[in-house]
């Protein structure tokens, strides 16, 4: 879900307090010097009335006077540098004060999004995707093999190598991963990682407990009130670049989550949008689940990695 033009103006009014912050402080560090130092601001009376005189004589035909024009302007603005240093201010004191100075608080360099900006964008994106907290933990700066053993080992390497690889070719290959196996195994650990990954890189995620994705869902689709409402959300739901569907089956399972759910599995691939969906049922317990057709789409369409081996959290509340 690429930002909406809300988001955007209240990214941009940002921008225009800090330029409206620059102005002020640059003026208030002009009249700080005019105060102090005279000589200054005669120095720029001078720079603007020469500026002036020169281009007059330039225009009747002085063919010398913009290299006079140009080498009297250098020796005014030494002096007004020297004036500076000499009351123990840095040269460049009068020059505007910015936040970026790469481009100078206005959001871009030329026609290019300035990394500011891109940043801004990537804050907005961590606010809404609704998991900024989860992410401080489950990252791949938290990675560990140390909880594992065996097969689950293996497993488990097999699917942090399929999230690295899905990471890394996100922008080329349209892919969905599905998570399934026990209880706290690591898949919602690995949601976060693909999540935070794709969130720095300014991707737009999308994620939800299973849970509250199909409250959510009830509560817009039966609201006749909420027309406006209704369309945002689908269209959230449908066009983020990346929809995490968190411990699938927790949900109260009847023919409209079953309906809601495959219409979202369907729309986001017709669109190329990429779903991650983790579960703690077993694949059999899935299809009995839920209906052949969403159990056929999941297994068609998404690169299913299995998780086992004890219960992670269990033992980190043990081993405190």
């Amino acid at each position: 879900m690429p930002l909406t033009n809300t988001q955007y103006d209240r990214i941009f009014r940002q921008y225009e307090e800090k330029q409206r912050q620059s102005r002020l402080e640059t003026q208030h560090r002009r009249d700080y010097v005019y105060e102090r130092l005279p000589r200054y601001r005669d120095l720029e009376d001078q720079t603007a009335s020469l500026s002036v005189s020169q281009g007059k004589k330039l225009l009747a035909g002085d063919e010398d006077a913009l290299d006079r024009l140009r080498k009297s302007l250098a020796a005014l603005a030494e002096e007004k540098k020297q004036l500076l240093q000499d009351a123990g201010l840095p040269a460049d004191y009068l020059e505007p004060v910015f936040v970026c100075p790469d481009c100078r608080d206005t959001g871009y360099i030329g026609r290019e999004k300035c990394h500011c900006l891109k940043q801004a964008e990537i804050s907005l994106l961590y606010e809404q995707s609704g998991i900024q907290d989860m992410l401080k933990y489950n990252n791949f700066s938290q990675l560990s093999y140390d909880y594992y053993a065996g097969e689950a080992l293996a497993l488990f390497r097999h699917a942090v190598e399929t999230c690295q690889s899905f990471i890394k070719n996100f922008n080329s290959d349209y892919r969905n991963l599905f998570f399934y196996g026990t209880v706290g195994t690591g898949k919602s650990f690995l949601s976060g990682c693909v999540a935070k990954e794709l969130m720095d890189q300014g991707h737009s995620v999308i994620y939800f407990g299973a849970t509250g994705l199909f409250d959510l869902l009830s509560s817009v689709s039966f609201d006749t009130r909420g027309r406006d409402e209704r369309q945002s959300t689908f269209s959230d739901l449908y066009q983020c670049d990346l929809l995490i569907i968190d411990d699938l089956g927790t949900e109260l399972t009847n023919q409209f989550t079953a309906s809601q759910l495959f219409s979202l599995l369907n729309e986001r691939h017709l669109g190329k949008k990429s779903t991650l969906i983790s579960t703690n049922f077993s694949l059999a317990e899935l299809r009995d689940r839920y209906s052949d057709r969403i159990f056929s789409r999941i297994t068609s369409n998404f690169e299913v990695c299995r998780l086992a081996g004890e219960d992670i959290r269990m033992y980190k509340m043990t081993a405190r």
